[in-house]
């Protein structure tokens, strides 16, 4: 009697650039290839817009737990980059496969289990990840283009500020009232709670249109950006982790920041940020603001 094998299908797309009809042509493909080589579908698992440069996928980590119960033989993707396109990710995971009986196979990629196949897959996953890494820099690249011309890079603009038709900051006058509030008080010795009580009281909301909370991260982040002195400023924060996490705290080196005088409106004056940049030092010292103080006499304490 012909063993018949017992097949999960996974599906992934990474960004709005490819739509849901790439999942169901992935899909469409892998049944077909079911059907020829008369397997049993039995789980199919679907991450959209998620990159397979990491690991933190949920149907893809499901996938990988629920090969630990013996539920398939087999995991099938339509092309090996739809697994991952990091080449230590890939091995991790296939060996965990491995290890539980399971096998990854691709319908474009037919790979079997000798010596060439396996020159051929380590190829395979070079030059997927060699892939992504260059889209990566061309998308930077562009990127940079744009914030050399001062405009929005994308993602939500800062309190204070709208992204006009031309794609530049222009003041939202509401806002920037919240963002000079937060900057007085804090000057004139306010905590986090009052600021955040005084702005709520006044039916002032966030950029997510929420309540303010006490937060410390969120008030650090709008009491440190240059932006609000008419500094444009781009790429300034560290580089994100091999877990993809990024520490907003920590910044680049000086020579890949870049930043632009009266690149975009002012909040606040200048004085203003450095009576800021004062009372930070008398509160918590020096050695945090070192890097705000890097970049110019304007800011540097005399």
């Amino acid at each position: 009697m012909i063993e018949i094998k017992r097949v999960a299908l996974y599906a992934r797309f990474s960004s709005d650039h490819q739509r849901t009809e790439s999942i169901d042509a992935q899909i469409r493909a892998m049944k077909e290839f079911c059907d020829h080589n008369k397997w049993k579908i039995v789980e199919t698992y679907i991450d959209e817009t998620y990159s397979a440069t990491n690991d933190r996928r949920p149907s893809f980590q499901r996938m990988i737990t629920d090969s630990e119960k013996g539920l398939f033989d087999i995991v099938l993707v339509h092309k090996l980059d739809r697994f991952s396109r990091n080449r230590y990710d890939s091995a991790v995971y296939k060996n965990k496969l491995k290890h539980n009986g399971v096998r990854l196979c691709s319908v474009l990629e037919r790979l079997d289990d000798s010596p060439e196949s396996i020159i051929l897959e380590a190829m395979l996953e070079s030059i997927g990840e060699y892939y992504s890494s260059n889209i990566a820099r061309e998308v930077m690249k562009g990127l940079k283009e744009n914030a050399f011309h001062c405009k929005h890079t994308g993602g939500s603009p800062p309190l204070g500020y709208d992204v006009g038709p031309d794609k530049k900051l222009v003041i939202n006058e509401r806002e920037a009232e919240a963002v000079r509030i937060i900057y007085d008080m804090y000057i004139n010795g306010y905590g986090n709670r009052d600021i955040a009580e005084r702005l709520n009281a006044a039916g002032y909301v966030t950029k997510k249109g929420n309540p303010f909370a006490p937060n410390h991260a969120a008030f650090y982040e709008i009491l440190n950006n240059l932006k609000y002195t008419g500094t444009y400023v781009y790429n300034r924060s560290s580089a994100k982790d091999y877990n993809h996490r990024r520490n907003s705290h920590r910044h680049k080196p000086e020579e890949e920041i870049i930043r632009i005088a009266n690149g975009c409106p002012a909040i606040i004056s200048q004085e203003t940020f450095q009576k800021k940049i004062c009372f930070c030092r008398r509160k918590i010292g020096c050695k945090t603001l070192l890097p705000l103080l890097r970049h110019g006499s304007v800011w540097r304490m005399r």
